[in-house]
Order: C-alpha cells, then structure tokens, then sequence
C-alpha cells in the first residue's frame, strides 16, 4: 500500500499476535517502522525474526513513566497502539497486571509519550460484552464481562477523551476474534488446532455459542484501509465478517481438518454463568462505505492455520524450545 511509504509509524505491543503481522504489512508497505516491546522480550522473538533488522526496536515498559519519557522527544506520522494483555479468561486473576497494561499504558503513552499526526487505538469486541442487539453496534452502550474486556473499554473511553482535548487526530478500531499463524495457544482456535494434532481428548460445551472469526490477514487489511481512508473518526469502527459460526461447528472442523484421533466430548463442560451467547460485528461503515470484505475466507484461513501449526508443533512442545514462551 503506498499510501504508507515512508511514513514514520510506531506500532506497541508490535512482538504480539496482532501487532507483529501489522509491523510485517507496514514494512512491506515501505514505511519506516518503530516497535516498542519489553525489555529483552525481542531476542530471538518468532514473531519478528524475518524483519526485525528492518524495523527501529525500542525496549520500553509503556506501565512506566521514566521508560516513556526516554522517547518522549521523538516524532510520528501514526501510532498503532496494541500493547496489551491479551487473555480474557487469565485476566479475572490478574486484574492489576490487566489494568496496568491495558489501562495505564494507554494514560502514560498520551500522557508523556512521543508526539503523533494520528494515534490508532485497537481494542477488542469483548469490550461489548452482553448486548441484547445482535450483531453488535459501536452506538450500543458496552457491558464488558471481564476485567480484560473493562481495561480494554477503559483505555479507549481514554483515549477518546485525550484526544478529542488535544485536538488530536485518533480511531478506534474494534477487530474481532482473530486467528492465523503466531497466535498464542491460550487463544481457542490454537488451543483446539494443537490438542487435535496431538491426539488429546477435547472436551467443550454443547457449542451453541456462535462467534465469527477472522483470519488475521482481513484483520490487518482492515486496519490499513481504515487508516488510508479516515483521519479522525469520533465512533468506534467494527472489524469483523459477521459471519456466526457456532462453537461446535468450529470443534468439529478443525478436527476433521486435522484427520485428529482425539475423542470429542461435546456437552461435556458446562456453560459459564455469564455466557455470552452470540458475538458478531455490525460491519455496515467498514464494508459498505470503505469498500472492506475479507480476501481470505474463515475455511481458507482455517486451513492456512491448521498447516502453520502443523509444521510448528514441535516448537510448542519442544523442552529445549523457548518458542512457546516467547509467544506470550
């Protein structure tokens, strides 16, 4: 895309599942890279490995206000703001670290980090949470189910109000449930994908939820285009197919993808106490007036997914492999 040739862009949380593939798009795009990860969390990272001499690394802790004052003095054209942590169900027993890294980040960043043309904020659909309209609407007032979901929330409410103070240009961008190679186990397509190749027993709900998932390529097309397009946009814009599939649905494809021996025991767990039923974008803005449709669709991308981990696995599970770790 030339639209972001040589533009200078800072990406956080650019060694994670998201933000790794946009850097990987935004320098194949010719743009001049910068990505802020952890203190020694680079080194031999997966995720970067291919491109990593290509792009401006900095170590910084974005929890810490001394480590961000030490950039504070450079400039960009956009900031990709996708420091996080990522786990919803992990987040009910870190709700500190949750809140410290998705909420405190995003206040000390705008607070005292470097200055910017545009700031793009990536958020998460489980900032919707229950909702009794279906798909889900930016106009919908959120009802967020976990302490992830409520940092999440929080941290765009914030950067909304910093920016919209500043004068500054900012868009918040809401993808939702993205899959595709790199993505941490903890996430259920992985988790499912490698149980299946490893022969281990599954056992899941009846599945009746529905969830649309998307492969992380339309993701980050999404991304883009959003960026090319809009300068400033005062709602949140959605990223998703709004195409439901059910849970059981999803089990059962990938263990047919795989020609897995495990045994299937669905119905075997219990629904959540507050279960969220259905979970799907209402994507009129991106699709019908940017002209966004996924290229790759959710059978394809499962596919390409299936394969990646396939050849993968013994990275995972390898003991003398710090690849797992380093996926976190």
């Amino acid at each position: 895309m030339k639209y972001f040739k040589n533009k200078k862009i800072l990406v956080t949380g650019g060694a994670g599942f998201i933000g790794s593939h946009l850097t990987k798009k935004l320098v194949e795009a010719n743009a001049k890279v910068s990505v802020v990860v952890k203190y020694n969390s680079i080194i031999e990272c997966p995720r970067l490995l291919s491109i990593w001499h290509k792009v401006r690394i900095i170590e910084a802790d974005l929890r810490n206000i001394d480590s961000i004052i030490a950039i504070k003095k450079l400039k960009f054209d956009y900031i990709f703001h996708l420091a996080a942590y990522n786990h919803v169900g992990d987040s009910f027993t870190h709700v500190n670290e949750t809140l410290n890294s998705n909420l405190f980040s995003t206040t000390n960043l705008l607070g005292h980090g470097p200055s910017f043309k545009k700031f793009v904020h990536i958020g998460s659909s489980e900032i919707y949470g229950l909702q009794k309209r279906i798909p889900f609407n930016v106009d919908e007032m959120p009802s967020p189910m976990s302490p992830y979901a409520l940092s999440k929330y929080s941290s765009e409410l914030y950067a909304r109000l910093k920016c919209r103070e500043n004068k500054a240009n900012l868009i918040c961008i809401r993808p939702f449930n993205t899959f595709g190679p790199y993505q941490s186990e903890k996430a259920i397509i992985p988790e499912l994908i490698i149980k299946c190749l490893l022969g281990k027993e599954i056992k899941t709900t009846l599945g009746e939820q529905t969830r649309e998932f998307n492969y992380i390529d339309n993701i980050i097309n999404g991304i883009m285009l959003i960026c090319k397009k809009i300068n400033y946009q005062d709602k949140p814009i959605n990223i998703g197919s709004n195409n439901p599939i059910k849970i059981k649905y999803l089990v059962r494809k990938i263990h047919k993808l795989t020609s897995s021996k495990s045994k299937l025991k669905i119905g075997e767990k219990k629904y959540r106490p507050n279960e969220i039923w259905k979970m799907q974008a209402e994507n009129k803005f991106i699709s019908n007036i940017l002209g966004w449709k996924p290229a790759i669709s959710f059978e394809e991308g499962l596919e390409i997914s299936v394969d990646w981990y396939r050849k993968f696995l013994k990275l995972y599970f390898d003991k003398k492999s710090q690849f797992k770790d380093l996926l976190y």
